[in-house]
């Protein structure tokens, strides 16, 4: 992996998207102690990029895509080759991250009043469940929250427990903010396609209004939310040791970003309605044409949080916070771009470009930088690291894996030869050599051979009947301790 120096990777970030030559230096280690100055322990800041696929990050293997900061970032950074979620969407991930624990196989789930959508472990964070947030400001840390997933804030969920600040930014998707009558039907037109379905429509006009008074690019959601996270570091310096947890939308649809961005990848002179927000469900519904219009708006959307995301560390070496700061990186999930005949997220199509995340730790003694780990990680793993590295004990209640062996080329603490995840009824296995995805109680199985078939591409399960029964019993069933998973 080619590796940049806290410079470099300076100068790449104000080149801006164009693109930038990538030379091999060193790893940007700091040169004396990490620590805050004054302090015992080191800052953290957690990055979440809802819905960005492994496979649109240049430094894990996209020639096409732009994302200098990312990739610069990867080389100061452990990468892990292997990240998936252990449940999906949203919610679901998002507590495990906080919790360290599994959300899957979503037993005792309870719809939550006042909600929408209904996908199996949708719900608040248990209150007999411990965050991290809360145990790290017991700690004496600063906790602070900048987000502008709306489903985080929503009354029935709770996810600004332990925070001592929780910037919710309004307006994104269906945040139901601006009144919806107020939308320009003429921009829903032009940001909806033919084939949209009426509740892509809904989400398209509710966002519509929601953007009416946005001017430039600085109005947009992933520089907003940025933004905001560099105005609190300028605050944060000053009562360090701090936790900061930036969790940016983007890049979710709507995929609507600047035209700078989307010209990167298609036709600077393109004239056609926009597929900004893809259908849950079979892609024939789509042109040609609109399947390729709408992987240039999700690769320009791509480009414009990576942009802002450089921003955001730039600043923080300015202000001379990187030297004492761990920080993460990753997502939630991808999404379905009409790879295997789907687009958006939907429970049965548990392929890579929906369960395979980037996921990046840099630590500021640049420890496993530039470096590779083939470890099955997982969101769950992240609150059990950031305890370790704080020097406070991993609560009783994770069941995540710290990965700090890991950053020191040391084994993990247990191993993973397999890993299981679950997205509402449906559940996947892995291991070195299979993809087993079913239904959660074993029906409908599709089965895929890792060693010749990596996309996934041909399903293999018919004939191949004792394998599958041994990935469902010894992965999926074992996880879930010993029941099926339930199907709501």
């Amino acid at each position: 992996m080619s590796r940049l120096s806290r410079r470099d990777f300076l100068k790449v970030a104000g080149a801006g998207v164009a693109g930038a030559t990538v030379v091999g230096v060193g790893s940007g280690c700091a040169e004396s102690s990490y620590l805050p100055s004054g302090g015992s322990r080191m800052n953290v800041v957690v990055v979440l990029l809802d819905s960005l696929r492994k496979d649109h990050v240049g430094a894990l293997g996209n020639s096409w895509i732009k994302t200098p900061n990312l990739d610069a970032l990867a080389g100061e950074s452990l990468s892990f080759t292997r990240a998936f979620p252990e449940s999906i969407p949203t919610i679901p991930a998002r507590r495990s991250i906080y919790t360290g624990t599994r959300t899957w196989p979503f037993r005792n789930w309870i719809p939550q009043k006042g909600e929408t959508f209904f996908p199996a472990g949708w719900q608040r964070i248990p209150e007999e469940q411990v965050s991290v947030t809360e145990l790290l400001s017991d700690e004496g840390f600063q906790t602070a929250l900048i987000t502008d997933t709306q489903h985080e804030f929503k009354a029935s969920m709770n996810f600004q427990r332990g925070f001592d600040v929780f910037d919710f930014i309004r307006g994104q998707e269906r945040d139901r903010w601006k009144a919806i009558s107020s939308a320009d039907e003429e921009l829903v037109e032009r940001f909806t396609i033919p084939g949209n379905d009426a509740s892509m429509r809904d989400k398209v006009r509710q966002y519509v209004a929601n953007t009416r008074w946005r001017r430039g690019e600085e109005d947009y959601f992933a520089p907003l939310v940025f933004r905001r996270s560099m105005e609190y570091l300028e605050v944060a310096r000053e009562s360090q040791p701090f936790f900061l947890v930036i969790d940016s939308f983007d890049p979710h649809e709507p995929w609507d970003p600047p035209k700078k961005y989307t010209d990167l990848y298609d036709d600077p002179d393109y004239s056609g309605r926009e597929p900004t927000s893809p259908n849950y469900g079979a892609s024939n519904y789509l042109s040609e044409r609109e399947i390729e219009r709408m992987r240039a708006l999700y690769a320009g959307e791509v480009t414009m949080t990576d942009k802002w995301f450089g921003d955001f560390m730039n600043r923080l070496d300015s202000l001379a916070l990187l030297d004492s700061t761990l920080v993460i990186v990753t997502s939630d999930h991808g999404v379905s771009l009409a790879e295997h005949g789907y687009t958006g997220k939907v429970s049965e199509a548990i392929w890579p470009e929906l369960t395979d995340i980037p996921f990046f730790i840099r630590h500021p003694e640049g420890r496993g930088a530039g470096q590779e780990s083939d470890f099955y990680a997982s969101l769950h793993d992240i609150a059990p690291t950031v305890l370790s590295q704080v020097d406070l004990p991993v609560h009783e209640q994770m069941t995540g894996q710290d990965l700090s062996p890991l950053l020191d080329g040391d084994p993990p603490n247990e191993e993973r030869p397999y890993f299981t995840l679950g997205y509402n009824d449906h559940s996947s296995a892995r291991d070195d050599d299979y993809v087993l995805v079913c239904r959660s109680d074993g029906e409908n199985p599709r089965l895929y051979d890792l060693r010749e078939d990596p996309n996934m591409d041909r399903d293999i399960a018919s004939g191949n009947e004792d394998v599958v029964r041994r990935m469902y019993d010894e992965y999926i069933l074992r996880d879930a301790g010993g029941e099926p998973p339930p199907l709501y």
